[in-house]
């Protein structure tokens, strides 16, 4: 015991360095990829969340703003948030899969939100017309 009381101090800055490189490694895991914030900005616009908080999660009369969220919320939360609603928001978690909600989360919490993609027009078929008169 009095050997570990000696080399703890030691070892210290070579702990602290290991899981500060652990940490460095999983942070994009950790705080969502840029992929998932944009897949998140896509979801927030195409799941309905703007409707209650607006385009740009600023807030309306429904719903509040979302703008400072990342500074309010930790992760775990705003995903309890989403999942069981809570006060006026309704719950998604039979909307949304775990996937879908840890995208959000990672929107919602990017330092720089992307803005979701433009969305894409549906492809029309030609449909041949058919002359009954000939």
């Amino acid at each position: 015991m009095t050997a570990l009381k000696f080399r703890l101090p030691r070892l210290l800055p070579t702990l602290i360095a290991a899981c500060s490189l652990i940490l460095f490694i999983h942070a994009p895991d950790a705080f969502g990829s840029k992929a998932d914030e944009q897949a998140g900005a896509n979801l927030f616009r195409d799941k309905g969340c703007a409707y209650c908080h607006g385009a740009a999660a600023q807030g309306t009369q429904k719903g509040p703003s979302l703008a400072n969220v990342r500074k309010t919320m930790k992760a775990a939360k705003i995903s309890a948030q989403i999942e069981n609603g809570g006060q006026k928001m309704p719950s998604f978690s039979d909307s949304l899969s775990k996937d879908e909600v840890a995208q959000l989360v990672a929107w919602l919490r990017a330092k720089h939100r992307p803005a979701p993609a433009p969305v894409s027009a549906p492809a029309q078929t030609s449909t041949p017309v058919s002359n009954p008169g000939q």
